[in-house]
């Protein structure tokens, strides 16, 4: 089952920053600075981690996973809300709930 997952990051050191933001833009969509919203399965969580643990310094850097629900639930179920311009992930623009 694919699930949403709010990936946000600090890095410490631009260089291991370009390395993280290109690793988890092959996952998911960027939405703000540093954040991405991805569709992933367990499998691919986990392969996520371990590209990350690779790649940042782990007493200097943060990665923050959060779950936010499953891609098949309705949007009134979703743990998920936003104040100013309304968020709408890609894969559900112009779909009616």
């Amino acid at each position: 089952m694919r699930r949403y997952v709010l990936v946000s990051y600090d890095i410490s050191d631009q260089k291991r920053w370009r390395r993280v933001y290109k690793i988890v833009r092959g996952y998911g969509m960027h939405v703000q600075y540093s954040v991405f919203l991805c569709q992933l399965t367990d499998q691919d969580e986990a392969e996520l981690k371990q590209l990350l643990l690779d790649v940042i310094h782990q007493s200097m850097d943060q990665v923050i996973f959060a779950r936010i629900g499953t891609v098949q639930a309705k949007a009134a179920e979703r743990n998920m809300s936003c104040i100013g311009r309304d968020f709408v992930p890609l894969d559900l623009k112009g779909l009616v709930f």
